[in-house]
């Protein structure tokens, strides 16, 4: 029979006496402690020898880990955490949301847990700041949300990352992306052209993003800067990672992106990489792009290529007051390509589209589809197409010419 919250409670609180006791103690001394907790309280009730097993885990994670969620983070299948209060968690394994049937012992556990997460990256979190963004030491993504702005209690949601980011050829194995498409992709990297990508949430901008990564030359500096620290890239020696802050009880000491993008300049990058823009620093990297920063990258949210062309200005209206006409010609100016991720009904995420930014015409900001996917039907579950080339050239070719890859006139080197 499965323990009770109290139960559980009351073992915790007897590992902690002895713990208080013993003073500093290693992780065997723990495991120790927990052990003898267990079996002490198993000769009163009997449980088979996989419980005992999972008892102690749990109660050595109540003190080392991250308790009744360590043996999910151990879990390479679940990629993502969601606590919507203490007796509610759901995770998403393979693509699909299902209820734990394990929960917190009590509201107070949760919330003393998400304190250690926060303040172990030195982030605060209370009443008068409750909406807060952290990482786990595994690079893990952790959004926390407290009452009174959360109803239903202190709400926790964690975005595992794998320990090795795939690769571009593991993303073509998935069915992501064409290989055509991809060598495509490494062209443009190398020769430093600006590409933007995006996408819903969970398509998988962050990943790709890692993999596009993984063709930058690796003689280049690069800079990047982000809300949480996410991205692992890996490939490359000179690398200089930035993070937000949030301001301190006092509402000082703030660091922002557009903080971040300003001191960046000052660091001598070849590229720039901004994890993400959701506001008014996308006027900053707009025009770090258009200082001669080429090869730059990010990722936001939008329904499609076009579509994040329209969130971009408004990003930027929502930090200086320009006329539209402006600020479509900085957008039309900085960025070279737009890609496109989305996520299927079939779960699996693929690109779906890369544009080129032709220009300006007519006042607007004008696209030239290179790649589209073709959707050809579904097979037991699954959806079947590809990504294929569009027919149209990319127009500017300047910086393929300048990086030595394609001849003036459009002939390969």
């Amino acid at each position: 029979m499965p323990l009770t919250d109290d139960e559980v409670l009351a073992l915790r609180n007897n590992v902690r006496v002895k713990i208080d006791f013993n003073g500093t103690l290693s992780d065997d001394s723990l495991m120790r402690i927990a052990e003898e907790t267990v079996f002490e309280w198993c000769s009163r009730n009997p449980l088979t020898a996989n419980e005992k097993v999972s008892l102690v885990r749990r109660l050595f994670h109540s003190f080392r880990g991250l308790d009744i969620l360590q043996p999910l983070m151990e879990d390479a299948s679940v990629t993502e955490i969601m606590i919507n209060h203490h007796a509610e968690i759901f995770i998403e394994r393979h693509g699909r949301m299902t209820l734990h049937p394990v929960a917190f012992e009590s509201r107070e556990r949760l919330e003393d847990l998400i304190q250690a997460v926060v303040a172990s990256v030195n982030r605060v979190v209370n009443e008068s700041s409750p909406i807060v963004d952290a990482r786990l030491k595994d690079g893990s993504r952790v959004h926390v949300v407290l009452p009174p702005v959360a109803l239903k209690g202190p709400c926790m949601t964690i975005r595992k990352f794998p320990e090795q980011p795939p690769t571009m050829r593991q993303l073509i194995a998935y069915g992501s992306l064409s290989a055509e498409a991809a060598r495509f992709l490494e062209e443009l990297i190398a020769s430093q052209y600006n590409i933007f990508i995006s996408g819903g949430t969970g398509t998988g901008k962050t990943t790709f993003l890692n993999a596009l990564s993984q063709f930058i030359p690796s003689d280049e500096r690069i800079v990047t800067i982000e809300d949480s620290a996410e991205l692992q890239i890996r490939t490359l020696p000179n690398l200089v990672s930035l993070e937000t802050r949030n301001a301190n009880t006092e509402g000082k000491g703030e660091v922002t992106i557009r903080d971040l993008i300003r001191a960046s300049l000052r660091m001598r990058p070849n590229r720039i990489i901004v994890g993400e823009v959701r506001g008014g620093e996308a006027l900053d990297m707009l025009q770090a792009l258009n200082t001669g920063h080429s090869g730059s990258m990010s990722t936001g949210h939008s329904n499609g290529a076009k579509d994040m062309i329209a969130r971009l200005e408004t990003m930027v209206l929502s930090a200086a007051d320009m006329p539209v006409q402006v600020v479509r010609q900085q957008i039309a100016s900085a960025i070279d390509i737009v890609v496109h991720l989305s996520r299927f009904r079939d779960r699996t995420r693929k690109v779906t589209e890369i544009c080129e930014i032709r220009g300006m015409e007519g006042g607007e900001v004008q696209m030239n589809p290179l790649f589209r996917f073709h959707e050809d039907g579904e097979a037991d579950g699954k959806v079947i197409g590809e990504l294929r080339p569009t027919g149209n050239a990319l127009l500017h070719t300047d910086k393929l010419v300048m990086a030595g890859r394609q001849r003036r006139g459009g002939e390969a080197v």
